[in-house]
């Protein structure tokens, strides 16, 4: 970890950074970019075209990258929660929708794989990358400086509660609320990544920054992943409580978090949700669910977690598995269309939090990770920023509790440039 770290210390411009089991891959410079907005996917590097696009934006992407002089092609980039009004039936399109990229894919010049016992050179500057992989690990940084994460919170308690009335009203279900909590200082998202990556014990993780633009994470879940030979798997995580405090209250907290009716039935209704999605684009006996309500241990916190599998249908691809199950069910709410709707007014602009990061790759894997529990920096600001699913029992105390104990995934571990 500490050797990927570095990588992301060593002057490439762009570079993603993801951690997926065992494995580090980290992707430097830009032989091709694809980048996708409300009405055209841009390519640039090693082509170069600009198409106005309609339909599904996962197929403009794969055009895109199908488009490219390369026989094969590993992307990795970001995918923000505004791609959702790009879905058919979630938003609109056209002059009114965003015009920033609701979608970054960088196909690297240079990409190493980094693992116990291996590591494995492609591309350009491969003597350069085995002199930094050699040299001592990442230059000692600032200390951390924890960032406070329960100033006053009137504000957040307020939507809260206005989420409760309009579930109670029967207007949705589910809705993920968010805040953001500003960080006073620019901050050194390399040594960030690598003192927080030693507290948490994330799904996936990831570093990276596109367009200058730059966030580090310890996703609790996979959004989707599609294997070569289409087997495709979701994880939804809903219910939480704190983790970390000594053994005896983490077993008191998941005593209570297995036998909570809301926890209970936010993660039903979510698993439930996440079948119905995978439905749409799996072969329908297919789809089960695996490991129904087990306990994930994520850092600072504890969630009840599932995972529903299926095999793609014939004619799907794996950007269509992303389509169906984005927004994550946990991140955005049930139903989904109306959930949306509650977060455009009631949350403020998301960016890339309860997005993905992700990779895909010419032979039809795709491998999609939640962001959350991360730290973002972008224009001269960093914040971080976390959420809590509203239902009809929630309380606006409890769901603000709920969000400090995620925001302790990270705020400990944030480095001052």
């Amino acid at each position: 970890m500490a050797q990927a770290a570095a990588l992301a210390k060593a002057g490439f411009e762009d570079y993603v950074l993801y951690e997926n089991g065992e494995t580090w891959t980290f992707a430097g410079g830009a032989l091709a970019t694809v980048t996708l907005d409300a009405t055209h996917v841009r390519v640039r590097g090693i082509a170069h075209s600009d198409t106005e696009w309609s339909g599904s934006p996962g197929a403009a992407l794969q055009r895109a990258l199908d488009s490219l002089p390369l026989p094969e092609w590993r992307a990795y980039g970001e995918i923000r929660f505004g791609y959702a009004e790009a879905l058919a039936g979630f938003g609109s399109r056209g002059e009114a929708a965003p015009s920033e990229p609701l979608a970054r894919l960088l196909i690297p010049r240079t990409e190493v794989r980094l693992t116990e016992d291996d590591v494995q050179i492609r591309g350009e500057d491969s003597r350069r990358i085995r002199e930094i992989l050699d040299s001592p690990a990442v230059p000692p940084a600032s200390p951390a400086r924890p960032i406070e994460v329960r100033p006053d919170n009137e504000r957040y308690r307020e939507r809260v509660a206005q989420a409760v009335r309009e579930i109670r009203q029967g207007r949705y279900q589910k809705v993920i609320l968010s805040r953001r909590v500003p960080i006073p200082f620019p901050v050194d998202l390399a040594s960030t990544y690598a003192a927080g990556r030693r507290a948490n014990t994330p799904a996936r993780s990831f570093l990276l920054r596109l367009g200058g633009a730059e966030a580090a994470g310890f996703s609790p879940e996979v959004v989707v992943t599609v294997s070569a030979e289409g087997a495709v798997l979701t994880q939804p995580l809903a219910g939480t409580r704190a983790f970390g405090r000594g053994t005896e209250l983490d077993a008191a907290a998941r005593r209570e978090l297995e036998s909570d009716p809301k926890e209970v039935f936010e993660h039903a209704v979510s698993v439930r949700t996440s079948q119905a999605e995978l439905r749409r684009v799996c072969r329908p006996e297919s789809v089960r669910v695996g490991d129904f309500m087990g306990v994930k241990e994520r850092g600072s916190v504890q969630h009840l977690a599932s995972t529903v599998c299926g095999d793609l249908a014939e004619g799907r691809t794996p950007w269509d598995a992303l389509e169906a199950v984005f927004p994550a069910v946990t991140a955005s709410g049930i139903p989904k269309r109306q959930s949306l709707e509650a977060i455009s007014r009631l949350d403020e602009e998301r960016g890339l939090y309860s997005g993905a990061v992700l990779t895909a790759a010419h032979d039809g894997s795709l491998d999609a990770a939640l962001v959350l529990r991360a730290i973002y920096q972008e224009n001269g600001r960093a914040w971080l920023r976390a959420g809590a699913g509203i239902v009809t029992d929630s309380t606006p105390e409890r769901e603000l509790e709920e969000t400090c104990e995620k925001l302790g995934s990270v705020a400990p571990h944030v480095v001052p440039a």
